[in-house]
């Protein structure tokens, strides 16, 4: 039998409700949400539940907001007996990992996410720069279009998700013209994204500064599982590493998809995604189809989820 798997996701997974089904059901869930609204200072689970939904979307509210939600959906799968040997997370979902490796203490957690949104935020002014997804090209050809489109200003890869999806971000202006790009070498799809800031590039650098202070005060404990980091899609445990590691994440590619291949590689045949949304599932099968994924963000996936691993478990 191989060797299982939870992945947290990341920033866009949030909806208006995430985490309501599962706090009503479960009791240890809804002490979670209550956790991390104390740590806060807010009324975090009325934001969960009843939003509003711009209120939800600011990114200082995302980050704490999705990775309470994880966190709270890790805690019921304890709760029930389940237990990850690996660990990984997309962008923010990094941090849930570490919380379930016990690297990083909940509360404090929750805490320094909302100042790194805050930070990501504000590193870049609104409208300066963007994000744009780009599928059914190789990853060599994105990369060679991002070279090309830096005539008229930054643009890198952000985000390597799966086979045939790479997200760009970078400066307004070559963004559009990677889309552009991207469409001539016959893309599937090239689209725009709907976010505020172009994360993971070099245009983050003054968030990465900003955090790095933030976390030099953060205690960081040796990770009782391997989690497999964003930035170099290798295991870390080392708690000097690990912080490390956070900062450069915050200005450098997301490389989910060789994450998953390195888990795979390791042992791991079967994918948990902890947390609101379906995306990382859509993506791990993508890598494989050969992978056994499930998803838990609510009573009835969590149910499933259950029924069929207690199978291979």
């Amino acid at each position: 039998m191989g060797k299982i798997a939870f992945v947290f996701p990341g920033q866009g997974s949030q909806y208006v409700g995430m985490g309501q089904a599962l706090a009503e059901a479960y009791p240890a869930a809804r002490r979670r949400l209550e956790e991390a609204g104390e740590a806060l200072g807010m009324d975090l689970m009325r934001l969960l539940f009843e939003g509003p939904e711009d209120a939800l979307a600011e990114t200082e509210n995302t980050q704490p907001a999705i990775l309470a939600v994880s966190v709270a959906c890790l805690e019921v799968l304890r709760q029930e007996g389940l237990e990850p040997e690996v660990a990984a997370g997309l962008s923010l979902g990094e941090y849930s990992a570490l919380v379930a490796a016990g690297a990083l203490e909940f509360a404090t957690a929750v805490q320094v996410v909302r100042q790194r949104g805050r930070f990501m935020q504000d590193a870049v002014p609104l409208g300066v720069g963007g994000m744009a997804a780009i599928l059914g090209l190789d990853t060599v050809v994105v990369e060679a279009i991002c070279e090309q489109a830096r005539g008229v200003g930054w643009v890198e890869p952000a985000n390597y998700n799966c086979p045939g999806q790479v997200v760009v971000a970078g400066e307004v202006a070559a963004v559009d013209r990677a889309v552009q790009l991207a469409k001539e070498a016959g893309a599937a799809r090239a689209v725009k994204l709907a976010v505020s800031a172009p994360f993971h590039t070099r245009m983050l650098a003054p968030a990465a500064d900003r955090l790095a202070e933030v976390l030099a005060a953060v205690p960081i404990r040796p990770a009782r599982i391997p989690v497999v980091a964003n930035v170099t899609a290798e295991p870390v445990q080392d708690p000097e590493e690990i912080r490390t590691l956070l900062i450069r994440q915050v200005a450098s590619p997301v490389r989910w998809e060789q994450s998953v291949r390195r888990m795979v590689a390791d042992g791991v045949d079967t994918f948990v995604e902890v947390g609101p949304g379906r995306a990382l599932s859509g993506f791990i099968k993508r890598i494989d189809r050969r992978l056994k994924v499930f998803n838990v963000e609510d009573p009835q996936t969590l149910a499933g989820a259950l029924d069929s691993l207690g199978r291979v478990w």
